[in-house]
């Protein structure tokens, strides 16, 4: 009986070690450069909209347009005419935040004195991607 736990631990464990060997279907290879993490100053966000309840769109400066995944998603974003993007870090990072960051989103609520929601910088839109954007969800 003993030997056979053994066995079939060794077997787990060789199966796991070759699953994280075996190739992953990604874009990124050992040899192609990392991809490059884009970055803006909250101080430069000027506009916002909600697309769906766990998508926040931030217009920063005049032409970009950064996509916000939100952990459980942000109430009272629909009506709110104001927001603060608030890096998590606790204010080690300044104001910068960039794509794969953690944030909070602030806002005043209309059932509550404020809503805070969790945030990911998902990424950076194309301009391509913000045209395709339906209108209202567009910042």
């Amino acid at each position: 009986m003993r030997t056979s736990v053994l066995t079939c631990l060794s077997l787990s464990a060789t199966a796991l070690l070759a699953a994280s060997c075996a190739p992953t279907t990604g874009t990124e290879t050992a040899d192609s450069p990392p991809r490059a993490r884009q970055c803006f100053s909250v101080q430069q966000v000027n506009n916002f909209r909600q697309g769906r309840p766990d998508q926040v769109f931030l217009r920063v400066g005049r032409s970009d347009v950064y996509e916000l995944s939100a952990a459980g998603g942000c109430r009272d974003l629909d009506f709110a005419t104001r927001l603060a993007v608030v890096p998590d870090i606790g204010g080690m990072a300044g104001t910068r935040l960039c794509t794969d960051d953690w944030a909070r989103v602030v806002v005043p609520g209309s059932t509550s004195p404020t809503e805070v929601c969790r945030v990911r910088i998902s990424r950076k839109l194309t301009a391509e991607e913000i045209e395709a954007l339906p209108a209202n969800h567009r910042p």
